[in-house]
């Protein structure tokens, strides 16, 4: 909600579509159909007019909406670019974030459309888009931040807790700045990462700055504020490039360059801009010459 009175309830806006919901086209495939498989992936999906995506239910980056339409600034771009490559129909299933590739490389949905940063680790078990977005890290606290905690850095100095989403790269960034395992709380969704800042069992939560600045105005009156967004820094303390992309089988190559063309083609437009804005991305967000091969060997 924008507006009214929060309560405990709104922490569990959970979607009654988890599983298939279709987006922007009818049902086409059922629950445990993959158009993925034997022959070629476009051209299946080409033939049957829908192509099947996983998303983790982030706002703002795929979610399902009160009325348990699907959108978000990955479905949104995705549904343009498959639109402009001939498949009109976009079905959705929603699996926890950590489940993302393993589901992609099992075959339940064919692309993951949920705002993944390009990792090493990641690249090593799926195929990357261009990358589609950058953003920074911030974290999550109390209003007032009354321990003045901005960073990973002083979330280690002060020896305070912090909770992070399950699979996600925040678990790494801590550790790399020496904030103990014991002190970081690992939980699978964002309403449970608000959720255990309000009730003081961690003192902050850290995600990007995007997700965070969304969650704040979905809750205004949960007592909570945004810290300013840093660069999160890896192991040697140098600063971390985050960018987020599509991911696909690493066998649908013709998928994957075809959807690659077309993305980048919103991108020079600017109707990716027109796409992302109602999600909170700016121009500041798109990702310049940054490349996928970059970001998965850095």
């Amino acid at each position: 909600m924008a507006h009214g009175e929060w309560t405990r309830r709104d922490f569990f806006r959970r979607s009654a579509a988890m599983g298939a919901v279709a987006l922007g086209g009818p049902t086409l495939l059922s629950a445990c159909q993959s158009t993925g498989g034997d022959g070629d992936t476009l051209e299946q999906a080409r033939q049957a007019g829908t192509i099947r995506i996983g998303i983790a239910n982030e706002a703002p980056y795929g979610f399902a909406d009160s009325s348990g339409k699907v959108t978000g600034e990955a479905p949104e771009v995705a549904r343009a670019v498959f639109r402009n490559m001939g498949i009109n129909g976009v079905q959705n299933q929603v699996v926890t974030f950590d489940q993302l590739i393993p589901a992609l490389n099992a075959g339940q949905f064919d692309v993951v459309s949920a705002g993944m940063f390009i990792t090493p680790e990641r690249c090593g078990q799926a195929a990357f888009s261009i990358p589609d977005y950058t953003a920074k890290t911030a974290l999550l606290v109390p209003s007032g931040n009354p321990q003045q905690v901005n960073n990973f850095d002083d979330i280690a100095e002060k020896n305070v807790r912090v909770a992070v989403l399950s699979a996600a790269v925040e678990k790494g960034y801590a550790e790399a700045a020496g904030v103990p395992e014991g002190n970081i709380q690992t939980l699978d969704t964002q309403d449970s990462m608000l959720r255990s800042v309000v009730d003081g069992r961690v003192y902050c939560a850290a995600l990007t700055d995007i997700s965070l600045n969304w969650l704040v105005k979905q809750n205004p009156n949960a007592g909570v504020e945004v810290t300013e967004s840093f660069d999160a820094k890896d192991e040697n303390g140098q600063p971390v490039i985050s960018a987020g992309g599509f991911v696909f089988r690493e066998a649908d190559e013709s998928l994957r360059t075809t959807f690659n063309d077309q993305l980048r083609r919103l991108h020079e437009s600017g109707e990716w801009l027109r796409l992302a804005e109602p999600f909170g991305f700016t121009q500041a967000n798109l990702p310049g010459n940054l490349t996928t091969e970059e970001l998965c060997s850095a």
